[in-house]
């Protein structure tokens, strides 16, 4: 298990090669990469700012990333959450999971994104065009992916 927060890019390719290493156990490796898309909702982007509160947001990704290791059959686990400010088409978030089979890898990758969007400490403030900035608010949707893990314990 591993997490990071951070400024700094990651590649994914390397982050893969580190985690799986030379596990011949690892019959499935699940992988997600969130990025910043350009525009939010009719409105083109500028950027995106990522806060978190040191400590405090690492501990819940633990917690989250512990979970998921509790509900799936998993091998290894790698979660990168960067923080700062991001332009259209940049990295935000790393996910991978490594399972003896692709259904927990799956499953498992699926979980920790949909808790990452409703339970982890990040704020996001959005620039657009028009020199508007704004936080980013919970979207209903989130929420009722999250909720539906609930019934999905194993």
């Amino acid at each position: 298990m591993a997490v990071r927060v951070s400024e700094a890019d990651f590649d994914v390719s390397e982050e893969m090669a580190r985690l799986t290493g030379d596990d011949t156990g690892i019959g499935g490796v699940s992988i997600f990469v969130g990025k910043v898309r350009g525009e939010a909702g009719a409105e083109k982007l500028v950027s995106m700012t990522l806060e978190h509160y040191p400590g405090m947001t690492e501990a819940e990704l633990e917690r989250i990333e512990a979970e998921a290791h509790r509900r799936f059959n998993l091998s290894a686990s790698l979660i990168i959450h960067r923080v700062g400010e991001f332009k259209p088409g940049d990295n935000i978030v790393l996910v991978i999971t490594c399972s003896p089979h692709r259904g927990d890898a799956f499953g498992a990758t699926a979980f920790l994104m949909d808790y990452l969007k409703t339970c982890a400490p990040f704020w996001k403030k959005e620039t657009l065009v028009s020199g508007t900035t704004r936080w980013v608010e919970a979207r209903e949707s989130d929420d009722e992916a999250a909720a539906a893990w609930v019934s999905i314990g194993k």
